[in-house]
């Protein structure tokens, strides 16, 4: 299985993911925010960072980048897409998926390990978890605050499409707690924590991040 990576300029975590896709079993792609294909990827992960600069506001000027034009149609067509942090701000911002993300209730950036809960593992990103199972993934952001109008909220309750929650503390003051979303598909998730960063017991941050590269891997080979 390859699943590509994106580097956009000012992305900084986009060799840890990597290198959890490599971990998880896979073969890790390059790809590039210049170009308008992917590659024949059998998945995409948008990495966390500053992309472009985070001019604007974050992820609004990746959404125009040759590659998310590709990402969009493909996803629209059933790709699996995960966006994590700024990925998931660029998720957004190309309408995959709703809401977005403002900046830190707080108005500082947050870098902590929290703990979360996975309400829905039935998405191709999380099929390896239990539903309700709690995992400690490293958080850090500025702009990490959730937000959506309440019929929005509703909707992807009702749905299920909130993928993951903050347990014990909110860390941005995202609505509901909420540290993940899906579409309605299921195929495209959008994750502020970094599980990335969750994958090496070396790293002292335990392996708990694992999960969301294995569960896709899974997912893919059964359809496969």
């Amino acid at each position: 299985m390859k699943i590509g990576v994106v580097t956009f300029p000012g992305s900084l975590d986009d060799v840890d993911a990597r290198r959890a896709v490599t971990l998880a079993g896979a073969e890790p792609v390059r790809l590039w925010h210049g170009d308008d294909h992917l590659g024949g990827v059998d998945a995409v992960v948008l990495p966390g960072g500053f992309s472009y600069g985070d001019y604007l506001r974050c992820g609004a000027i990746a959404r125009f980048s040759p590659v998310m034009g590709a990402v969009v149609d493909a996803a629209n067509d059933g790709l699996p897409v995960l966006g994590i942090c700024n990925g998931f701000q660029i998720l957004c911002e190309s309408h995959l998926l709703p809401g977005a993300l403002i900046r830190n209730d707080s108005r500082r950036f947050v870098c902590r390990d929290q703990r979360l809960r996975v309400d829905n593992a039935s998405t191709v990103w999380t099929s390896d978890y239990s539903a309700g199972q709690e995992v400690v993934i490293v958080l850090k952001n500025g702009e990490g605050g959730y937000v959506a109008d309440n019929a929005t909220l509703d909707r992807l309750e009702g749905e299920g499409q909130i993928v993951a929650r903050y347990l014990d503390t909110n860390p941005n003051g995202s609505m509901r707690d909420i540290a993940g979303v899906s579409n309605e598909r299921g195929n495209v998730m959008g994750l502020m924590p970094h599980p990335e960063h969750a994958v090496d017991p070396l790293c002292g941050a335990g392996t708990d991040g694992l999960g969301f590269f294995t569960s896709v891997l899974g997912q893919l080979a059964a359809h496969h």
